[in-house]
């Protein structure tokens, strides 16, 4: 069964797309088919696969308007054997449009419809805000990915997303919850991250993942690479750090898988 994860955040700069980016290339490095959809109109996924933004044909613009199919639309990047439905600034024209249509919300839903099958994880990289582009993403997904930086304001601002996340499960998407908080560009040597890490553990237990992503150099400069930081040192803190929440990520499917077939 495919897994769709909207990977959100309202507040930026907490490391999504360095997140959707990095555990797309691990997932692929398992022998894992992977889509990577690119929801935000910085397009910053789409560039940090290798693949130029203002270089495609089409877009996920061209999906959510109706104007292509997604089986047309996305491409294979240089490396990492993976596949991206890719965005740009052209997102924030479909957002407009958007509003004044019908099943807006469901309209991404419905267009990755005939491809979901071809894979086994879809990542969704939304923009960091909570607009029609995101709730598009929350509606197709099985469950949320929310990196965080552990400090106070992060805090502050996830109270916002949980509460869109039960209006999108009350409305349009009964079965979403919430896959897993992610803590990110973490130093261990600031008090107040390791105050606001366990404050999460308290409130939110086993849905914490277990993986921490630390700050990291090799992590922060392969974007301008246009490569997964996997793809640019694999022997980096970030790489393996990655590749460890993809070997989490997995376990927890088939222990998911497990618990299903014993029911």
């Amino acid at each position: 069964m495919t897994r769709i994860i909207a990977v959100a955040n309202q507040k930026g700069g907490v490391g999504k797309t360095t997140t959707c980016v990095n555990l797309v290339a691990s997932l692929a490095a398992t022998q894992r088919r992977v889509l990577l959809v690119d929801m935000d109109p910085q397009g910053n996924a789409t560039m940090g696969c290798g693949i130029d933004k203002d270089d495609v044909e089409y877009s996920a613009c061209d999906v959510l308007l109706g104007e292509m199919s997604a089986a047309d639309t996305i491409v294979s990047p240089p490396e990492g054997g993976f596949a991206v439905l890719p965005g740009n600034a052209d997102l924030t024209l479909a957002e407009v449009q958007l509003l004044k249509e019908i099943g807006r919300e469901m309209r991404l839903k419905k267009a990755l419809g005939p491809v979901i099958g071809l894979y086994d994880f879809i990542l969704i990289d939304c923009p960091p805000s909570i607009n029609m582009l995101t709730v598009n993403a929350l509606t197709v997904a099985n469950g949320v990915l929310i990196p965080m930086q552990c400090e106070y304001y992060a805090l502050e601002g996830l109270s916002a997303l949980l509460d869109t996340i039960e209006q999108v499960r009350g409305s349009v998407n009964p079965g979403l919850e919430i896959y897993g908080l992610l803590r990110t560009m973490f130093d261990p040597r600031i008090n107040l991250s390791n105050e606001v890490s366990m404050q999460l553990i308290e409130h939110f237990d086993r849905k914490v993942f277990r993986t921490i992503i630390p700050r990291n150099i090799r992590l922060a400069e392969a974007p301008s690479f246009g490569r997964p930081v996997l793809l640019h040192d694999r022997a980096s803190r970030g790489a393996i750090a990655y590749l460890a929440l993809a070997g989490e990520i997995l376990r927890r499917e088939d222990a998911a898988a497990e618990k299903a077939q014993a029911v």
